[in-house]
């Protein structure tokens, strides 16, 4: 663990690869040895040896659960040091955040930190490890603020602030609606990504009483999408066509629209664009729609980070200094050293952070407030902006 007393690369390509690695929980996870609790002096997190946390009767003991080291570590130190900005950003007179590395094993990590005495945890970033800590987390009554996006480990105690993908899915949906769209078809992934993409697709043109003229899943391989395509009939049966995979994907996709009659056909995508500028280079794309959380105080973010850190964050640093936000705004009816007020986390008014308003469902998972851009010659704009709150 690292003591932190007082975080685009540039892209989704990094969600993207973390987005199949937690819905589809896909990481590797066995034989990985305890950690060795070690100390760093703020701000930079930097293991130095080994150590006893000294009691704290003053501010509240928050464990940080992230991969510092193995194939995740560039996101989870992304995330450690921009907790630790928000720390320093909020004055931090009332939180001690200390980092603890899941990636030599999640339980440990776990059970370190509450050896430590912490009351909350943030964390872990993988759905694996939210499934082997959450048990031990919920047996100690102390709750979870995970960053992992797979809402099938949400509840019991786990929230989860990762960015759901099927939300973009029915903002991008009631968007194209409110246009004029009634008739929608959508292209998925063949796993389950894509069957969970196939659901919201269902759930958002029936909750805005459109048509669903249909659904086919691909799976990458030679010919399949051209397959797929043909499978859903000819583009003039259809007003939009989702394309629920990464911007690579799209760019191959809708040329074969565009040729097969689809000259008018709106095209409609996830947040998995949100940073993969090179769409906006294939003239094919020029029109196409995704919804995702806005980039405006992200980009102050990312600034600010590369000044401390002499290096860009990876895009979901983000959720390391929200969490910190969130909080600090709790906190301030907590006293240190008691049992965290879970029902304080699920306020219908929610939560501002990064990436713009935000609030917990009864069933633990982050609803957020998304804006609509639009793929343009070089660059995206925001044609229907994020509300700012729930209210609005």
């Amino acid at each position: 663990m690292a003591e932190a007393g007082v975080l685009r690369q540039a892209g989704w390509k990094n969600w993207l690869a973390l987005a199949a690695a937690t819905l589809l929980a896909a990481c590797a996870g066995g034989g990985r040895k305890p950690p060795k609790p070690v100390t760093a002096p703020p701000p930079v997190v930097q293991p130095t040896g080994p150590s006893t946390l000294p009691s704290d009767q003053q501010r509240h003991r928050i464990a940080l659960l992230v991969p510092m080291t193995g194939p995740n570590a560039g996101v989870g130190e992304s995330i450690a040091n921009a907790a630790t900005m928000a720390v320093l950003d909020t004055g931090g007179q009332t939180l001690r955040v200390t980092t603890y590395d899941t990636a030599t094993g999640p339980a440990a990590a776990a059970q370190a930190a509450l050896a430590d005495g912490a009351k909350l945890i943030l964390g872990p970033l993988l759905a694996e490890d939210v499934r082997a800590v959450a048990p031990i987390a919920r047996a100690a009554k102390v709750p979870l603020v995970s960053f992992s996006n797979d809402v099938s480990v949400a509840g019991q105690g786990t929230y989860l602030m990762g960015f759901v993908p099927t939300q973009a899915i029915e903002r991008i949906v009631a968007h194209a609606k409110s246009k004029g769209i009634t008739r929608f078809a959508a292209l998925v992934p063949d796993s389950l990504y894509g069957e969970r993409s196939s659901a919201a697709m269902m759930r958002a043109v029936d909750a805005n009483g459109g048509e669903l003229v249909g659904i086919q899943s691909f799976n990458r391989s030679a010919g399949a999408i051209t397959l797929a395509l043909r499978k859903l009939g000819p583009s003039s049966g259809y007003q939009a066509l989702l394309i629920a995979d990464s911007g690579r994907v799209a760019i191959q996709v809708v040329p074969l629209v565009r040729k097969d009659g689809g000259a008018a056909t709106q095209i409609l995508g996830t947040e998995l664009w949100n940073t993969e500028n090179f769409i906006a280079q294939n003239p094919a794309m020029r029109g196409a729609l995704f919804a995702s959380v806005s980039d405006s105080l992200y980009t102050q973010l990312a600034s600010k980070y590369r000044t401390r850190y002499g290096k860009s964050p990876y895009r979901l640093a983000s959720l390391g200094y929200d969490s910190v936000l969130l909080i600090n705004k709790v906190a301030r009816n907590w006293r240190p050293g008691t049992v965290f007020p879970i029902t304080s986390l699920v306020d219908p008014g929610g939560f501002s952070g990064i990436d713009g308003a935000f609030r917990f469902s009864n069933s633990g998972i982050a609803e957020r407030a998304l804006e609509v851009q639009q793929v343009g010659a070089g660059s995206f704009g925001i044609v229907s902006p994020a509300p700012r709150s729930f209210a609005d």
